[in-house]
């Protein structure tokens, strides 16, 4: 199991470090730096705004269905017409409160159309991922690498022509924006249901209730799981928008700096997407986990410890290279979200580790707390400090998250933390970041610094053996187990 999952891993990081950073570098900052800080500011909180209410959409069932088709793969074909025929039904309420929620708050008539288009676009984008947590549960990892990353790879052809062709004459809207958006998620999703078709090999166009009301009860505590962390996900930049005169702008510097968190934390979560189904299957054979936990936590904290020290040594470098505005302001911003990356990204192991386990009921305390703790942090400091109280109400909530994921899981699944293993990442942390910090007066440049303290940490790994080389270079000989 953990040489399938390294080796998916790499497939699947391959192909979306091909797509993703020129979808968040090329065309989403460039749509940015194209209609400005304020006009994004204005779609941004909007965005967010039809995020928060995913769990109608969702209602938990693609974690759910994810971990019940990796356990009982045969069972796909007696849940595929069922559950797509439920998130129809899902789809059109949630776009029925999102826009009464929105009219609610004032949005007004341009931010209602801009929400009602989004909430589709969000639709379409769930009812993708649902199809693809039925590949997933398969274990077919590559054919779910490939829809992982099919939607961005449309949204970049789409926008690159409204961007940069010649046949488009006036000033960009945003809407063009949204409405590529929308395009590609339909088509993604076209693709997406014919592939888990044939391997269903059945779909009839009809609800079955009695399957209706036990994957909504099976999935109660997933769905209220998703809705809490959507909220404490999501709330700043709505806040932002709301609670600061000046929040539209506000917004958008906010989302200059959220865009870079946004990007890492898509790398991130392709590790929930592999473990869960992984973590899954070795509970329900009883067999330990703890060695995969390791090899994930090594390959996800490392880097995620050398991208944040390269935060903090080069923020405004950074944003200087991405926008055209703003750069001040965005990368103080830009430097203490990077820091919570890693919070975000060990949640990947950990919370994916609980949901896997169907340790539900401890995962959503965590996150109701959670939520608790950044509403009240955003209230106190977005009206104090704008945009940058927002972060660190950001900071402080996934490090609550990732502390008490960890103690939770040591407590209900046994994992036991070696000490070597702790002092070697401590080690690890400390020197990489004193040696990224008193190394920067040698480089002319910041981009070979990078470099180097890339370098430095994968070097450190291998040194204190947390990596080792000959399990790399198994992995990489050896086809799938």
């Amino acid at each position: 199991m953990q040489r399938k999952f390294v080796n998916n891993l790499f497939y699947v990081l391959f192909l979306n470090l091909l797509v993703k950073p020129f979808w968040i570098l090329g065309i989403d900052a460039s749509v940015q730096n194209r209609v400005g800080a304020e006009e994004y500011g204005f779609y941004y909180p909007i965005f967010a705004f039809s995020i928060l209410l995913n769990i109608l959409l969702d209602f938990g069932i693609t974690n759910y269905n994810n971990r019940n088709i990796a356990q009982h793969g045969h069972m796909l074909r007696r849940y595929f017409s069922g559950i797509f025929n439920v998130k129809l039904i899902l789809g059109g309420l949630y776009l029925l409160v999102t826009l009464i929620g929105g009219w609610l708050i004032g949005f007004e008539s341009k931010a209602i159309w801009l929400l009602f288009v989004l909430g589709i676009n969000q639709t379409l984008s769930s009812m993708v991922l649902y199809l693809r947590s039925n590949l997933a549960g398969l274990h077919l990892f590559k054919t779910d690498g490939f829809l992982s990353v099919l939607d961005r790879l449309l949204m970049i052809a789409m926008c690159s022509v409204l961007l940069w062709g010649d046949w488009i004459q006036g000033e960009f809207k945003i809407e063009w924006f949204v409405y590529a958006q929308f395009w590609a998620y339909l088509l993604s999703g076209i693709v997406a249901f014919i592939i888990v078709f044939s391997k269903a090999k059945f779909y009839k166009l009809s609800l079955d209730i009695p399957l209706f009301r036990v994957i909504l009860r099976d999935s109660l505590p997933f769905a209220l799981l998703v809705l809490l962390m959507s909220f404490y996900y999501r709330l700043d930049s709505v806040m932002i928008g709301r609670l600061l005169p000046d929040g539209n702008e506000q917004a958008g510097i906010y989302a200059q700096a959220y865009r870079l968190l946004e990007g890492f934390n898509m790398f991130a979560y392709l590790f929930a997407g592999l473990l869960l189904p992984i973590f899954s299957r070795m509970l329900k054979n009883k067999e330990s986990v703890a060695q995969l936990v390791r090899t994930a936590f090594n390959l996800i904290f490392i880097p995620a410890t050398a991208v944040m020290t390269i935060s903090l040594l080069y923020p405004a470098e950074i944003m200087d290279l991405i926008y055209v505005a703003h750069i001040e302001e965005s990368a103080k911003i830009y430097g203490v979200l990077m820091i919570s990356f890693i919070a975000i990204a060990l949640s990947y192991i950990y919370g994916t580790l609980l949901t896997a386990n169907g340790s539900l009921k401890q995962l959503n305390i965590i996150s109701l707390i959670g939520l608790l703790l950044n509403l009240g942090l955003n209230f106190w400091l977005i009206p104090l400090q704008g945009a940058y109280g927002a972060a660190v109400a950001t900071l402080v909530t996934h490090f609550f998250v990732i502390l008490a994921q960890i103690l939770v899981t040591k407590k209900v699944i046994g994992l036991q933390y070696s000490f070597p293993f702790i002092l070697k990442q401590a080690v690890l942390f400390v020197g990489g970041i004193a040696l990224g910090y008193y190394s920067k007066t040698y480089f002319a440049s910041y981009i070979w610094h990078a470099v180097f303290i890339f370098s430095a940490f994968g070097g450190g790994a291998l040194l204190l053996g947390l990596v080792s080389k000959v399990e790399i270079l198994s992995v990489l000989r050896k086809r799938n187990s």
